[in-house]
């Protein structure tokens, strides 16, 4: 299989994997009220993805420097399959969604870092740049795809053929990769002793990948608001105001959020290539703040208003979204790779817990109709997006 070959199938196979992630958040607005959720419930049900990743990425992902990284794969596109399948079958309110949302974080830290990382392992230089950007923009592709995917599916059959589209999708990841990952041990240098599995002691000493490993964190947590919030933030601000017959419905709008962010993100990392990630970061993250702050209160004037901020909100987050994963590959020790990127998603995905679950406790506090509620459920991530771009600078001039 030619390297072109061997990337596309990887990158497909993302795709397929990721293709069902978002269909909870996709019909969140439904979920809260058929269950009578809570903002804080319906912040776990998003955040235990999250949880269960971050607890569950840094042993499997840390695996693939000794096993190959295809047994892992398959792990996590079984248990991925299982967790969207058990929703059609079992899912019946907070507790049985929840367990089955774990099992799905667990599956996705099998897939998402080892993927990228049997990518990283056969490729060098620009052409592993690329790739990485490759990858992120699959991911993308199918983050966005999922919500109308999900919108489309819950209008013509129920939320369960939502659910069970993903879970065939899952298994059809688990036959790419079980025939395009390779099979064999991945190569280490006989010069160096192995480290214990979960020592990341030398990761920390490692001040380059530590400077993107703290922006993926805060980009992480920025990402998983917009993502678990955003549709039921349009259908609120639509709610409020109506709707011109020209605005497309929630899932929809953020579909196209999405699509847009592909594109932004490819175009951020070829400009970080020429320009440098640590510029491009900056700018990202900057534009990042000032539109988690203007959000919210787009909902007072009216819904395009508030459908426009999303989109330019989504546009920034996106734009240093390959800078940052592929600055952690580039700066990593080639034998700790594998332990450098568990870190790098374990970090990031903690953010993405945190963030939904802030957001869900902001709009209990205040109400969920409430435009000062959504102002401080989603004006949170300006000061953490501005620390995590601080911690990113002080660990020095990475870019």
């Amino acid at each position: 299989m030619t390297a072109a070959h061997f990337v596309v199938a990887i990158v497909a196979a993302q795709v397929l994997a990721q293709i069902g992630t978002f269909t909870l958040p996709a019909l969140l607005p439904n979920f809260i009220a058929r269950w009578s959720l809570t903002g804080a419930e319906a912040g776990w049900l998003i955040g235990a993805f999250f949880a269960a990743y971050v607890a569950a990425v840094p042993v499997l992902v840390a695996l693939t420097d000794r096993i190959p990284a295809r047994r892992i794969y398959m792990l996590g596109t079984g248990l991925t399959a299982l967790s969207h399948l058990g929703f059609v079958l079992f899912a019946d309110g907070f507790w049985s969604a929840l367990v089955l949302r774990l099992i799905a974080g667990a599956g996705w830290a099998g897939c998402y870092m080892p993927g990228l990382k049997v990518l990283a392992d056969r490729l060098e230089g620009t052409e592993q740049s690329r790739a990485v950007g490759l990858h992120a923009a699959g991911v993308g592709v199918a983050g966005a795809a999922s919500f109308a995917v999900a919108g489309l599916l819950d209008a013509l059959a129920g939320p369960g053929a939502a659910f069970l589209f993903g879970g065939v999708a899952a298994l059809l990841a688990l036959l790419i990769g079980a025939a395009a990952m390779p099979r064999g041990a991945p190569h280490r240098d006989p010069g160096r002793s192995p480290t214990a599995l979960l020592d990341f002691r030398p990761v920390f000493r490692n001040r380059a990948a530590m400077a993107w490993i703290a922006g993926y964190t805060v980009h992480t947590w920025e990402i998983a608001v917009l993502r678990a919030w955003g549709v039921t933030f349009l259908a609120t601000a639509i709610a409020w105001h109506g709707a011109p017959a020209w605005l497309p419905g929630p899932s929809a709008i953020f579909t196209a959020a999405g699509l847009l962010g592909i594109a932004v993100s490819l175009t951020g990392n070829e400009v970080a290539q020429r320009f440098g990630r640590l510029r491009v970061v900056t700018v990202a993250m900057g534009a990042g703040a000032v539109f988690a702050l203007l959000t919210g209160f787009s909902a007072l004037v009216s819904a395009p208003l508030a459908a426009l901020c999303v989109l330019t909100w989504n546009a920034a987050i996106y734009l240093d979204s390959s800078a940052l994963t592929a600055g952690t590959v580039q700066a990593a020790d080639k034998d700790r790779r594998g332990a450098t990127m568990g870190l790098h998603s374990m970090c990031g995905y903690a953010g993405g817990f945190l963030g939904p679950i802030i957001v869900g406790i902001a709009l209990d506090l205040t109400g969920p109709n409430d435009a000062v509620g959504w102002a401080l459920a989603f004006g949170h991530v300006a000061p953490v997006t501005l620390i995590g771009l601080w911690v990113l600078r002080r660990l020095g001039r990475v870019g």
